[in-house]
């Protein structure tokens, strides 16, 4: 049994001129393209939730949309109220990401590595090495 399978996205636009006044009268027509029509089709019988976002990416930038917003649309799919926190971790972990209610827990450790680092680049009875004093006269 053969699966044959294509996702398309289909853009149609048309523009016409008013050159009745107001913004639009003061522009002129050649700055407009009567018509736009877009269809992106790909192969779908094999592709993944990523490869599904990176086709849609494509449209929304041919229809016009900035990647800013592209991406602020998509990470509020995972970030809002109605996706369940545990899920939201996941998706945290696997970007490396921090949440808002972790960043006091996160400085506490950096705090702490940062007063291990000190301790421990200290010498023999709390002297700093050669190599800070070298560093600090470059600094």
């Amino acid at each position: 049994m053969t699966y044959d399978a294509t996702v398309q996205f289909k853009f149609d636009a048309t523009y016409t001129h008013s050159y009745s006044g107001g913004f639009g009268s003061t522009i002129d027509y050649d700055d407009f393209i009567p018509e736009e029509h877009y269809v992106i089709t790909a192969p779908a019988a094999d592709l993944n939730a990523k490869q599904y976002f990176k086709l849609f990416e494509k449209f929304m930038l041919c229809v016009g949309m900035s990647p800013c917003s592209i991406r602020s649309g998509a990470m509020s799919l995972v970030f809002n109220d109605y996706v369940n926190e545990e899920e939201q971790r996941k998706v945290c972990n696997e970007y490396e990401l921090t949440m808002d209610e972790d960043l006091d827990k996160k400085f506490e450790e950096w705090k702490k590595r940062d007063e291990e680092w000190a301790r421990l680049k200290k010498g023999p009875m709390g002297t700093v090495l050669d190599s800070d004093k070298e560093d600090e006269e470059t600094t």
